[in-house]
């Protein structure tokens, strides 16, 4: 089996020295460039499976050497090497698709460690298809769901703070796992904490722990979540609720990367990769103050918005299956849904989306009878015109859908087929709430 091999970009013989010495006791093969332009004749000449480069170069810079790779050789990862407090550059960098970072003076642990998750990556990025562990997969065909799948996949070659911005209920902590899951951490913890159900008086203890006897009550050290996820991800659902006072903790923890538990004397290194979420708007949150602007930029380096379930409405049916193929292989049962009620769910406006779903649907796979799912069952709300009729819209969305769906036919020339395609949805789908909307062209 060959040796790894990694590219070294620097203009400085000692630092090129110092990586290379590094790099070959790990058992890699090494090439050097002096610049951009020789490492892009060496990318040309061979393979490697980790470019190194520092982020000034004589003829341009790393984050242009990233873009490049980005461009040219996307299954190769990057990482940069920055000066101390040169930390806006390592983000930008990261934006631009850099694996990580190291600052200099380069802590040679650090940079072992960096090495060692880069080669770890799959040749190339895979697709979001849940084979790594069937507990934590990805439900949908429709573009917005294609379009999400990839970036999972993509994003999961980098070590990037994500943030993952998206309405309750709609998966945002399963987006998480698989990107911690088809990345080079998936061997090492996932550990996921909702910062609005921690007290505020015991946010610190809880994330970065504590001694024993810090505190009245602390009668035992407690490691915290940061320590349980070290070398993982470290999930924080619901970020927006931290108090100001943790955010700017946690913003020097991001910088550090080392914690300080609650009665100790020095931080600790830590590994973590941070991936963040929230339904609320942290933007209009940084704009009136409640939350930190510079802790905003530093988690929202990578960003992802998850899509409503009104906004994938295509793909109800394969997640009403899915959800009852689960229930029936735990069950052990074979019940099937008629027609008529996957109908109605699929016109339903799910303000709860996919948990509003999976919440209907347990209680009707309790309610049927005749191992056959039908409308009543599901007891969907009812519209207010038309109470005890079949289910359908809310009567708070229909005005909205109507307009959507008008507009998309008018765009589409009234050609039933693309509108359909544009929407996510099939063309039966979409005939049936013709009808079931009473549209007409005028």
């Amino acid at each position: 089996m060959s040796k790894q091999r990694v590219l070294i970009v620097d203009d400085e013989p000692d630092i090129r020295e110092l990586l290379e010495i590094t790099l070959l006791r790990m058992g890699l093969e090494t090439s050097c460039a002096e610049d951009f332009s020789q490492a892009s004749r060496c990318l040309k000449q061979d393979s490697f499976d980790l470019c190194l480069t520092d982020m000034k170069l004589p003829d341009g810079d790393g984050i242009a050497l990233v873009e490049h790779i980005q461009q040219h050789y996307p299954d190769t990862p990057a990482a940069v090497i920055t000066a101390h407090g040169s930390i806006d550059l390592a983000i930008k960098a990261m934006k631009c698709g850099a694996f990580d970072f190291v600052s200099k003076p380069v802590s040679l642990d650090t940079l072992r460690n960096l090495v060692e998750k880069a080669l770890t990556l799959p040749s190339t990025p895979q697709q979001a298809d849940n084979e790594t562990d069937l507990r934590y997969q990805i439900i949908g065909e429709s573009p917005a769901m294609v379009e999400l799948k990839r970036s999972i996949a993509k994003f999961a070659r980098s070590q990037a703070p994500v943030f993952i911005c998206g309405d309750s209920g709609t998966g945002k902590e399963l987006v998480a796992r698989q990107i911690h899951l088809q990345g080079s951490r998936a061997d090492a913890a996932f550990v996921a904490v909702n910062c609005g159900a921690i007290p505020s008086e015991l946010m610190e203890s809880e994330l970065f722990g504590h001694l024993k006897g810090s505190f009245t009550g602390a009668t035992t050290d407690n490691e915290g979540l940061f320590r349980a996820a070290d070398g993982g991800t470290l999930f924080l659902d619901e970020i927006a609720d931290l108090p100001l006072a943790m955010q700017v903790k946690l913003l020097r923890v991001i910088q550090e990367k080392s914690i300080r538990a609650v009665g100790a004397q020095q931080e600790e290194p830590v590994d973590v990769r941070i991936i963040s979420a929230s339904h609320k708007d942290l933007e209009a949150m940084v704009r009136d103050g409640s939350f930190r602007q510079d802790l905003y930029y530093r988690i929202n380096v990578i960003g992802v918005t998850v899509p409503t379930l009104a906004e994938r409405r295509g793909d109800i049916p394969l997640l009403t299956g899915y959800l009852i193929d689960k229930h029936n292989r735990q069950q052990g049962t074979h019940i099937g849904i008629a027609p008529a009620a996957q109908d109605a769910l699929t016109a339903y406006a799910f303000p709860g989306n996919v948990r509003e779903l999976e919440n209907i649907l347990e209680r009707a796979l309790a309610l049927c009878e005749n191992e056959q799912i039908e409308p009543p069952d599901l007891q969907l709300p009812a519209s207010e015109t038309n109470a005890g009729a079949q289910p359908s819209l809310e009567q708070m969305t229909q005005n909205l859908e109507k307009e959507q769906i008008v507009a998309a036919l008018e765009k589409h020339r009234w050609n039933q087929s693309a509108t359909a395609r544009a929407l996510g949805l099939t063309l039966r789908q979409l005939r049936y709430r013709i009808d079931k909307l009473d549209l007409n062209r005028e």
